[in-house]
């Protein structure tokens, strides 16, 4: 349950918050890494499932990475080159985000769910993989950005993408210290506080994001409220009133599916009841005539 409810957090929460573009549903783009071989972007293709030329190619370069994630990713993770590529389908208003991850070690697909819908990315069907295994997939975020401006010929606002970019990279490190669920659930419980901490010192901040933690039975460390620091001084430069909303929206939606996955499960009891006391009626009959 706990899997599914950071899943949730990470697709819905902040759904709305920036993009306004007029986008025509079924739109794509494949955007390739620049540094994958003829025979490697054989094989991007195929996972794509669909055919090279089919829609229109773009790629994306280990400098264009940088130009996001410098000073906000280890340069081991960035690497030297490009490989990881991604799928972008535009689906219809209300579809949300579908995406899928193949191959990527270092950014789960929650996370990219909850950093694009910061950027402004809503509906849209998303294949992110690599033709090598282990690949941290920092070149399919920056590939996702090029391929959605390239279909709407809109620029996307660039503190909402370096606000999203740097969500992913904080809450991806949160992650692999103190697991997924609370890495999502201490975000955007920050999230909810933000029209506060906007008004707060960093000292006060700091205090904040070790009261949430606490109140979430999540242990953080020093330098992880620090991190967490940063990230919301650039959530806050968005619309800290909207983010609350969105946040206290999920929850509701959290707490509806959570109340009918209760009475499907009511549901299926009495059935299972109603069929075995069918069961036994028949048995009996069947007894009296055999």
């Amino acid at each position: 349950m706990k899997k599914i409810i950071s899943i949730l957090l990470a697709v819905f929460t902040l759904f709305g918050m920036t993009s306004a573009f007029a986008l025509e549903k079924g739109d794509a783009r494949a955007v390739v890494g620049a540094d994958i071989s003829s025979e490697q972007k054989t094989a991007v293709y195929k996972t794509f499932g669909i055919e090279a030329g089919s829609v229109t190619e773009l790629t994306v370069t280990n400098g264009e990475e940088r130009e996001y994630l410098d000073g906000l990713v280890d340069d081991t993770i960035i690497g030297t080159k490009s490989i990881s590529s991604v799928y972008i389908e535009v689906l219809g208003d209300g579809d949300g985000l579908d995406i899928s991850v193949t191959n990527i070690s270092w950014c789960t697909k929650e996370m990219y769910a909850n950093a694009l819908v910061t950027a402004g990315i809503e509906n849209a069907k998303l294949i992110v993989t690599s033709p090598v295994a282990g690949i941290s997939g920092t070149a399919a975020l920056t590939g996702v950005y090029k391929a959605y401006e390239d279909i709407t010929g809109e620029k996307l606002d660039e503190i909402a993408k370096l606000a999203g970019t740097q969500e992913l990279v904080v809450t991806a490190d949160l992650a692999d210290q103190i697991g997924n669920y609370d890495a999502v659930t201490i975000v955007n419980e920050l999230k909810k506080v933000l029209t506060q901490t906007v008004n707060m010192t960093d000292d006060e901040v700091r205090a904040e994001v070790k009261k949430i933690a606490e109140e979430n039975n999540i242990s953080v460390s020093d330098g992880q409220v620090d991190q967490l620091l940063s990230l919301c001084r650039s959530l806050e430069k968005l619309d800290p009133e909207q983010l609350k909303a969105k946040v206290e929206q999920m929850q509701e939606t959290v707490k509806k599916l959570a109340a009918a996955q209760s009475k499907m499960k009511e549901i299926s009891e009495s059935m299972k009841s109603f069929f075995e006391s069918i069961g036994k009626f028949f048995d009996k009959i069947f007894s009296k005539i055999g």
